[in-house]
């Protein structure tokens, strides 16, 4: 990684600091995932393609990650996020822009190895990660445990059905926005099946931020709001609050399973204030 980083070929180009938390920055004898925080900033190519990435449903990060690691395994990566980790996550400067392979070579071998050690716990997990916790952000985690803890959600796990929506309005607004190929318009036609099967769609239906049906006004009580990838997840306080409920698909895929969360409230005024 300091390797490609010293040669900036693009995107490196835009990576301003790279941090190392976890048991490998504790010198953990076995640790388990090596974590990795970068601070980068965009242009406008970058943004162009993290907004084609998200429309395709592919990781928006995928190129970053690739360039940093290669087809290296084993390493999970946080963009723009430290001040959102979690308390005692103790980051480790390993580069920064400007810095000779020498000077990061050199804040590398000083992470030295402790016995004592042990691998660090995993950061914000419960049951309903488990397995899936690679594509759920920590920043995401850590807020979704939060709210659990403090009795103001609760969260259950799914395992969506690879079928369409029965209703003819909503298979035509999906084929609107996406090409039948596309991993969002498989996602969000699986969620919109499960919601019409569980009776979850009896009233508005919110997908990827627009509604299936005509009416935009129906967005708080009663409304299901249907998220792929974690979109727009800074508004989920503020759309349970309105007393409206969440499905959020983790991974939006082409083949693979589609597992999603279902996200309701437990007890409003445990929820934090706007």
């Amino acid at each position: 990684m300091l390797d490609r980083l010293d040669e900036a070929e693009r995107p490196l180009d835009l990576v301003d600091e790279v941090h190392v938390f976890g048991s490998y920055a504790r010198g953990a004898l076995e640790p388990g995932d090596l974590d990795v925080a970068v601070v980068h900033r965009t242009d406008t190519e970058f943004t162009e393609d993290v907004v084609s990435a998200m429309m395709s449903g592919r990781d928006p990060m995928a190129g970053m990650k690739r360039a940093l690691k290669g087809n290296r395994r084993g390493v999970q990566f946080q963009f723009n996020q430290n001040d959102n980790l979690p308390e005692g996550s103790e980051l480790r400067l390993l580069w920064k822009r400007g810095d000779t392979r020498a000077v990061a070579a050199g804040r590398l071998q000083a992470m030295k190895v402790n016995p004592a050690a042990g691998r660090a716990p995993r950061d914000a997990m419960i049951n309903q990660f488990d397995g899936l916790d690679r594509w759920i952000p920590l920043p995401v985690r850590v807020r979704l445990v939060e709210l659990l803890d403090a009795g103001g959600i609760e969260i259950r796990r799914i395992e969506l059905a690879d079928a369409a929506p029965t209703s003819s309005v909503a298979v035509a607004a999906l084929a609107r926005r996406w090409k039948a190929d596309s991993p969002l318009r498989r996602s969000a036609a699986a969620a919109v099946h499960y919601a019409e099967e569980s009776g979850m769609a009896s009233k508005a239906v919110w997908v990827q931020g627009q509604p299936l049906g005509p009416r935009r006004d129906q967005y708080g009580a009663g409304a299901l709001w249907i998220n792929l990838g974690w979109y727009d997840f800074d508004q989920l306080v503020y759309r349970l609050r309105q007393g409206a409920q969440c499905l959020e698909v983790i991974r939006p895929t082409r083949t693979q399973p589609l597992h999603a969360l279902h996200l309701t409230v437990h007890d409003a005024a445990a929820l934090p204030q706007l």
